[in-house]
């Protein structure tokens, strides 16, 4: 009997958002630790957000918190979607210039996971079970809304 064989190479913990695609993680731009909890803000007074290439779209990628950049306010301090928290370890890919082209998915816990693909489709894909694959290869997005299992994966 013939059966799929799912290979990947890269993979990265989801942070499922209703407004955050999945980040393309070979498009690293910067990572860091945040010294400021302000409301809709990444400060970290050691980061070069200028000079490492951040630009306005990036996704941010910090603790249980997915964000973009909104504005890049100066080379330690980014406007962001979402307030990243104080003493959170962050990472920043490039959006902008680096799209991540769809993915497939892995859960770890049961439940319900309500994807975007690549041609905007959103779909709810109802009682995942727990150690299931959803090899679509086409995901961009985990929504929040409608979505309940847990240690969703995405993998490349």
């Amino acid at each position: 009997m013939a059966y799929q064989k799912l290979q990947a190479g890269r993979f990265l913990n989801v942070i499922p958002s209703d407004t955050v695609n999945i980040p393309n993680i070979a498009a690293v731009t910067q990572t860091g630790t945040s010294t400021s909890g302000t409301a809709n803000k990444l400060t970290d007074t050691s980061g070069d957000f200028i000079n490492k290439g951040v630009a306005i779209g990036d996704i941010i990628y910090a603790g249980a918190v997915a964000a973009t950049v909104t504005a890049i306010d100066s080379a330690t301090v980014l406007s962001t979607s979402a307030t990243i928290p104080t003493s959170t370890a962050y990472t920043v890919y490039s959006q902008a210039n680096n799209p991540q082209n769809g993915c497939a998915l892995y859960c770890g816990g049961s439940g319900d996971i309500t994807v975007v693909n690549t041609s905007g489709d959103v779909v709810t894909f109802k009682a995942i079970p727990t150690g299931m694959f959803i090899p679509l290869n086409s995901v961009i997005r985990v929504n929040a809304t409608n979505t309940d299992a847990t240690f969703i994966i995405a993998l490349w």
